[in-house]
């Protein structure tokens, strides 16, 4: 980071010359005609190894392009260097609309918009000013990978006008140099999810496995699958999956061990502060999630998705209406997403069929057979001197039908009984017990 700072000490010292020049071929008609690119070239950073030059060697950027990523930096590091934009005019003691700029509720200095930008590239220049535009295009690297934010006024006002950030992971990265991974909250309403399993701790029918698979290949190969066979002009780069069944049956474990096998981050949606009640907040909500995970390599893991996904109902009401027309701006986003998106329900019959048209593959996850529940059980009690010696898995596996959910509860249950009972050892009869415990919350004995 000591290298970063020297770094970027001597970017600052090249945008405040870029500036100067900018402000006296403007406002004083210098004698210096040439281009900013000319009279004030950009230090060579190739010798530098901090994350700001990493960035800029990265995506190759150009003067330009500097000239703006240092702008949407400063604010944050170097907020008096911005202060030369905040000039009166002195015959309308108001601020030059040509500077552009905003200032913030807390923040006391200037905050650039792309106007800002617009001036110091371009000043008069209108051709130069139409360049400027297109580094705020959706198909630039600046918005495409999220390394800027736009944020636009009120409708009607000019595309110039709106004010630019940096995106947080990259405002992080060159703060601390650390990859930033959001953070749950309420404008970010995921959570990164892990686990310490293992496919061992899995136990799937082999059907199951190999859609987990397909889905792992095109994680790992996305571009080859849609390229070697040209695939490209007709297959949309997201994939798409249902998971099903009934509850414990692994959906979420095995969401969790497709990204740690394919090293790509698992964020659970939230649906509690997703779902609004208020028009247009639950689009505005996921377009949040959306937006943020557009170029990353994430999963998207909607649990209990019936509850976002569910059908589409006959407009009686502005209710129906509002609640239909989420429904299809889900399914526009869920399609367009380039990233992988699973869904899980416990009632396959309650999704929309909108949306299972468009799922690459649906997963039916079963109720493990007596022979998947041994192997469960097994694998709970890895320990085999924590355990009585009437301790039977298979007649337990082979009597009682239960998912690998309700087994981690027998067992948290059953180990709770041994201490209570002041025993080292976990009997036959805690696992009944337990067992017991976890069929009355279905309405069932023994």
């Amino acid at each position: 980071m000591n290298n970063n700072a020297a770094c970027l000490e001597r970017e600052i010292a090249w945008f405040t010359q870029v500036c100067d020049m900018r402000f006296r071929s403007y406002f004083s008609d210098g004698d210096d005609t040439r281009p900013l690119q000319e009279s004030c070239p950009v230090p060579d950073l190739h010798t530098d190894d901090g994350p700001y030059a990493e960035l800029v060697l990265q995506y190759q950027m150009g003067f330009e392009e500097r000239v703006i990523f240092l702008l949407a930096f400063l604010p944050h590091c170097r907020p008096q260097a911005l202060d030369i934009f905040m000039l009166q005019n002195a015959q309308t003691g108001r601020a030059y609309s040509e500077i552009g700029g905003w200032r913030g509720k807390i923040h006391g200095g200037f905050l650039p918009t792309c106007e800002t930008a617009a001036f110091i590239l371009a000043g008069n220049d209108l051709e130069e000013r139409f360049n400027v535009a297109r580094l705020f295009q959706e198909d630039h690297f600046f918005l495409q990978q999220g390394i800027l934010r736009l944020e636009h006024g009120a409708n009607g006002e000019p595309f110039f006008g709106s004010s630019f950030m940096l995106g947080n992971e990259y405002l992080q990265r060159l703060s601390s140099g650390e990859i930033h991974k959001p953070d749950f909250s309420a404008n970010f309403p995921a959570k990164l999810m892990h686990t310490k399993l293992s496919w061992s701790d899995l136990v799937l029918n082999p059907e199951v496995m190999e859609e987990v698979e397909n889905i792992v290949t095109w994680l790992r190969h996305p571009q080859l699958i849609l390229q070697r066979w040209g695939l490209e002009k007709t297959v949309k780069p997201g994939y798409r999956s249902l998971f099903y069944g009934p509850p414990g049956t692994g959906k979420t474990l095995t969401a969790c061990l497709i990204g740690a096998a394919v090293g790509a981050d698992v964020y659970r949606i939230d649906l509690s502060m997703i779902v609004s009640k208020y028009i247009g907040e639950t689009e505005k909500n996921l377009a949040s999630v959306f937006d943020q995970a557009q170029n990353k390599k994430w999963i998207l893991f909607f649990d209990e998705a019936d509850a976002l996904f569910g059908k589409r109902t006959q407009t009686s009401s502005s209710n129906d209406r509002h609640a239909n027309q989420e429904i299809s701006y889900l399914l526009q986003r869920v399609e367009d997403f380039p990233g992988v998106v699973l869904l899980a329900t416990n009632l396959k019959a309650n999704i929309d069929q909108a949306f299972a048209r468009r799922f690459q593959s649906e997963v039916y996850f079963a109720m493990p057979d007596p022979t998947q529940r041994e192997r469960l059980w097994r694998g709970l009690f890895s320990q085999a001197d924590s355990l009585g010696p009437d301790v039977d898995f298979k007649r337990l596996a082979e009597k009682y039908e239960l998912s690998g959910g309700a087994l981690l509860n027998v067992a948290r249950y059953a180990a709770i009984r041994a201490v209570r009972m002041q025993r080292q050892a976990i009997v036959q009869d805690d696992l009944i017990a337990g067992i017991g415990k976890e069929l009355m919350k279905d309405g069932k004995t023994l």
